[in-house]
C-alpha cells in the first residue's frame, strides 16, 4: 500500500515515476545539447541530417514520456510525496513553480518543434522511429516557421534554466541536510528501505 503524502522519512515516488523522471532527464539534456550543436553545423555538414532526424524523433519521444508521466502523476496522486514541511515558504513556492514549469515546457517544446518542422517549406517532415513521417497538420509558411523556431529555442533555454535550478536546489538540500528533513533526493533515487 502506498505511503501517504506526509508519511515522513522513507516516502519515495512510485518506481514507474522514478524511472520516467530519469529517462526524461537524460533525453531532455541530450536533446538540448544536440539542438545546440546541430544549429551550429554548416548546411553541407554530412552529420547535420543525422542530428536533425534524431532530434525530431527523440523530441516526440520526450513528449510521449511527458504525457505518460502526467498520467502517472494523476493515477498515483495519493502516493506522491508532498514537499517537506521543513522547507521555507519561498523554497516551497519556488519548488512548486519550477516543477510545474518543467512539466509544461516538456509538453510544449516538442509541440513547438513539431509546428516548426511542419510549417517549414523545405522540411523533410517529422519521422518517429519506425514511422517515416507523422502527419503534418500545419500549412507550409516560413513566417510561421520563424515564430515557432524562436519559441522552440527560447522555451528550450527556459527549460534548461529550470533544470539547473531544480538540480541546484536538490544538491543544496542534499549537502546541507543529508538524510535530513529537506533532503529530497532519496525520494526520486531509491526504493524504500
Amino acid at each position: 500500500m502506498p505511503q501517504s503524502l506526509h508519511a515522513g522519512e522513507g516516502v519515495v515516488y512510485p518506481r514507474s515515476m522514478r524511472i520516467l523522471h530519469w529517462v526524461r532527464a537524460v533525453l531532455i539534456l541530450a536533446l538540448i545539447a544536440a539542438g545546440w550543436h546541430m544549429t551550429r553545423l554548416a548546411e553541407d555538414d554530412p552529420t547535420a541530417g543525422f542530428f536533425y532526424v534524431n532530434h525530431k524523433q527523440f523530441g516526440i519521444l520526450v513528449w510521449l514520456v511527458a504525457l505518460v508521466q502526467l498520467t502517472l502523476r494523476w493515477r498515483y496522486s495519493a502516493a506522491i510525496p508532498g514537499l517537506p514541511p521543513a522547507l521555507r515558504g519561498w523554497e516551497k513556492m519556488m519548488s512548486h513553480a519550477i516543477h510545474r514549469l518543467m512539466i509544461a515546457l516538456t509538453v510544449l517544446i516538442p509541440l513547438l518543434g513539431y509546428a516548426m518542422s511542419s510549417s517549414f517549406t523545405q522540411s523533410d517532415g517529422v519521422p518517429f522511429f519506425f514511422l517515416p513521417h507523422l502527419p503534418e497538420l500545419l500549412p507550409k509558411n516560413d513566417a510561421a516557421f520563424a515564430v515557432f523556431q524562436a519559441l522552440h529555442k527560447y522555451a528550450a533555454y527556459l527549460l534548461l534554466a529550470c533544470v539547473v535550478l531544480h538540480v541546484a536546489g536538490t544538491l543544496k538540500h542534499r549537502f546541507e541536510d543529508r538524510n535530513g528533513p529537506t533532503d529530497v533526493l532519496p525520494r526520486m533515487w531509491r526504493s524504500r528501505a
